[in-house]
């Protein structure tokens, strides 16, 4: 038996649930892993709340994306792994099917990535999905040249800061977007080269003096919402617009005079294509070697508080990723 979180209805956090579950043994492509850390993702608070793209097909359900843990079982047909490697888990496989959320937890091989050497199971599973994220949006879609600026709100969750990094490696000008001036000198350090306080600043007219009045060549958000207006104000003309979440629930209004060049990012695009995965791999894992690219934990729970990772989680406070162990 094996500690679990499922949950039997949907909801707040409080449905999330810690129980014991027989695993069993993977089946053809999978492979069985001994959890030691949980990266928390805003795609598996909105899938327990019933506002994901995808919902539960059955309870009690499973969920999670995101874990580092070492291999301890391997079913038919799997390549590339053997039994005490060090691994990560993706976001490539629905949570209708699988989830990491627990002690242990069978996953598809395709889904997982070898630990990057001197990393430790909470900074391995801080990088992959948000560097992945990173990459695929700005370089293996966006094609972000050296020079160009990248606006990027959202800026101190982990797929922000990741960004911040993936621009500066490729010598692009990150601008970092926060809602509060508490913030402001966490982003300059982690190196953002400019910070917009929208508490207290207008982002466009912020965007456009930064940028010499031509607006920023990429603009990467997470919110959506109503705020998407004065994001395409700040696009540069012949820019790219890219939405890849929706921390807003209002809906989102689709700027007409802005149609060519605003469009919405799936990493599942990236990470159920082996030939895309495997590249992006690589340069994260280039990334790691030059020391460009830092995975940052923000907090660390256990397991056993998986409620209070989620409340904590959806109060947006967080500098990085949030983190659970699971003692593997």
């Amino acid at each position: 038996m094996t500690k679990t979180v499922r949950f039997a209805t949907e909801g707040g956090p409080e449905v999330l649930e810690l129980v014991d579950v027989e695993l069993g043994e993977p089946g053809p492509g999978e492979l069985r892993l001994r959890v030691e850390a949980i990266g928390l993702n805003r795609a598996e608070a909105m899938f327990r709340a019933g506002v994901y793209f995808e919902r539960a097909g059955e309870f009690p359900a499973k969920l999670g994306y995101s874990a580092s843990g070492i291999v301890e079982a391997l079913g038919d047909g799997v390549e590339g792994f053997e039994i005490g490697d060090a691994v990560s888990t993706i976001a490539g496989f629905s949570m209708r099917d699988y989830g990491v959320y627990g002690e242990a937890a069978i996953v598809p091989a395709s889904a997982a990535l070898r630990r990057p050497e001197g990393l430790d199971a909470s900074e391995a599973v801080a990088l992959w999905g948000p560097f992945l994220t990173a990459y695929g949006a700005l370089i293996d879609e966006g094609q972000v040249r050296p020079g160009d600026f990248v606006l990027i709100t959202a800026a101190s969750s982990s797929v922000g800061l990741a960004t911040i990094d993936v621009a500066n490696h490729i010598g692009a000008i990150p601008i970092a977007a926060t809602r509060t001036a508490g913030k402001k000198q966490r982003l300059l350090d982690a190196g953002a080269a400019h910070v917009i306080v929208t508490d207290e600043e207008d982002i466009a007219e912020r965007t456009l003096e930064i940028t010499g009045g031509k607006g920023a060549e990429f603009v990467f958000d997470a919110v959506a919402g109503e705020g998407v207006r004065k994001l395409a104000q700040a696009t540069a003309k012949g820019g790219t617009l890219v939405v890849y979440g929706a921390l807003d629930s209002k809906e989102t209004p689709f700027p007409l005079w802005f149609v060519p060049a605003m469009r919405v990012f799936n990493a599942f695009d990236l990470t159920l294509n082996p030939d895309r995965l495997a590249r992006a791999a690589h340069f994260v894992r280039a990334g790691v070697r030059a020391g460009t690219f830092r995975p940052r934990v923000d907090r660390t729970f256990d397991l056993t508080d998986i409620a209070e990772a989620h409340r904590y989680l959806e109060a947006n406070g967080q500098f990085g990723k949030v983190v659970v162990t699971a003692g593997g």
